[in-house]
């Protein structure tokens, strides 16, 4: 529904509340967004003007087009790992084919509308991913703040990281650990003015002013002509499809993800508009399309920079859009001033980052939710083996513990007197029913029965499977005393039998049937 202000002002909003709420957010974002594309890209093995290319066409395309108004878009940490493998595996130009493949894909998914079937993908395996993520980026780029080069996976990381730690390099572990430092610091700040300047441009400027101060000598960032002259045109495999077409599936499969959960949460932080998923997928394939074509990295809907975005008091779209204006205009008018920055500080700036993604909120949640297995699996194979891997196992945890769930049917039988009660709880469903059928073979030929139904689930085999033993063992002279089973295979959500059986003797003959339920019903 269109609400009165939007029709008084368009989507987009009047340009008094543009020039008031949004250019200063959008400053913010940019100074934000910045040094991380350039920490993203050194994190990929890519150029770092691929990560600028990345982010401009984020702010512009999506922020123009996107279907989450308040969502910030450009290269993210999360996919950086895989990036650094493709590009090791099939080269730079190679890879920016696969992100146009992966844009195609996204517009082919928003065009059919299936965006909301991404949200279906357990947070336990998407959680996971992002912390082993982090966790390899904060391995592979300890090398780098230490003033060594990353090793191939996470196990040589981990091998040559005390020889890293007994052979510091001077300048560059300083500036290293200055940034890391600063981050930290600016984090435990109390709410203020200074707070509101963002932590990332502090540390990454205030390292750089030190390193100029000193005259360090360490490596700093090299960007090769302005942006237009930086732009790469994206080339085929010669023959080595196989590795090709797994990285474009990849890169759609992770970056749809993480777009579509990152524009749920950000509208759980504003009261604006809604977003559009199908719409918010479309404007990221594009974007995708795009900056693969320009020789960038992948884009994603990112939640820092949105949640700094909306924190600055962002109303509409035009924050994000600006940003990659600013952006734009940042690299083409003073993109030297970006050699200045050294390495070292923008890896400190990835540990920092990468540590983040670990995050202890959604550890203590998912043990709470009792899928703590599932994270803890998927960061074990992100970790130990590959992205895919951990993803692929992920899923598999995931499906084993509903499975697991599935098939946890309680069944007690015991006798009292001349009737056998029998309470089945639980989950009583196929894979139970093989349970419920040896339980129920206690109960002698002939039996009073009461049987209490306090299943939390209940599927068509198990009330086939309770339905053909209630007929059978009547039929062999026994009595059956119950709930009707329609009345429990209907039944969501109630606390009490809608209507007593009809066949209950009386409560001096046999005991009251217990119908208590879980507070969540039959479903």
């Amino acid at each position: 529904m269109t609400t009165s202000s939007e029709q008084k002002t368009g989507p987009s909003g009047s340009l008094k509340s543009v020039l008031a709420s949004d250019v200063p957010a959008s400053l913010v974002v940019f100074l934000v967004a910045l040094p991380l594309c350039m920490g993203i890209a050194l994190a990929s093995g890519a150029p770092i003007m691929a990560g600028l290319i990345a982010g401009i066409v984020g702010g512009l395309v999506v922020g123009l087009l996107g279907g989450a108004p308040l969502l910030v878009s450009g290269p993210a940490a999360g996919l950086a790992v895989m990036v650094f493998g493709f590009i090791q595996e099939l080269g730079f130009g190679v890879t920016c084919a696969a992100v146009v493949g992966a844009g195609v894909i996204q517009m082919a998914l928003g065009g059919a509308k299936v965006a909301r079937t991404a949200l279906g993908i357990s947070p336990a395996v998407i959680h996971g991913m992002l912390a082993g993520i982090g966790i390899l980026i904060v391995l592979g780029q300890l090398h780098i703040v230490l003033g060594g080069a990353p090793q191939s996976n996470a196990w040589a990381n981990l091998r040559e990281l005390p020889g890293q730690i007994a052979d510091l390099h001077g300048a560059a572990t300083m500036l290293g650990l200055l940034t890391i430092g600063l981050l930290v610091v600016w984090q435990l700040l109390p709410a203020g003015r200074l707070k509101q300047v963002p932590g990332p441009l502090v540390a990454v400027v205030g390292a750089s002013l030190a390193a100029a101060v000193l005259g360090a000598d360490v490596k700093r960032v090299q960007l090769t002509g302005d942006i237009f002259s930086s732009i790469q045109l994206p080339t085929l495999p010669q023959g080595n499809w196989g590795p090709f077409i797994t990285a474009v599936l990849s890169l759609a499969l992770v970056a749809s993800a993480e777009s579509l959960l990152s524009a749920v949460a950000t509208d759980k932080l504003h009261t604006g508009p809604r977003a559009n998923l199908d719409k918010e997928l479309l404007a990221q394939g594009l974007a995708n399309t795009l900056s693969g074509l320009a020789g960038g990295l992948p884009i994603t809907g990112v939640i820092v920079r949105s949640a700094a975005n909306i924190a600055a008091g962002a109303k509409t779209r035009a924050s994000a859009f600006l940003h990659g204006v600013w952006m734009l205009l940042f690299i083409t008018l003073l993109g030297s001033m970006l050699g200045l920055v050294p390495l070292t500080v923008l890896a400190g700036l990835l540990v920092f980052v990468g540590g983040k993604l670990v995050n202890t909120h959604h550890i203590k949640e998912l043990r709470h939710r009792g899928e703590l297995s599932v994270y803890v699996v998927t960061v074990a194979g992100v970790v130990g083996i590959n992205l895919l891997a951990g993803i692929g196992l992920g899923f598999a945890m995931a499906v084993f513990r509903l499975l697991w769930r599935l098939g946890r049917v309680h069944v007690h039988v015991k006798q009292d007197g001349e009737v056998h009660q029998v309470r089945v709880s639980g989950a009583l469903t196929f894979v139970g029913v093989p349970q419920l059928s040896t339980a129920l073979a206690q109960v002698p030929v002939g039996a009073q029965v009461e049987l209490d139904l306090a299943v939390e689930t209940l599927d068509h085999s198990g009330y086939e499977a309770l339905e053909s033993w209630c007929q059978t063992h009547r039929k062999t002279g026994g009595k059956v005393w119950m709930e009707p089973l329609e009345d429990v295979w209907t039944r969501r959500g109630s606390t009490s039998v809608a209507s007593a059986s009809p066949t209950l003797p009386p409560a001096s003959v046999v005991p009251p049937v217990s119908t208590s339920l879980s507070s969540e019903g039959v479903r």
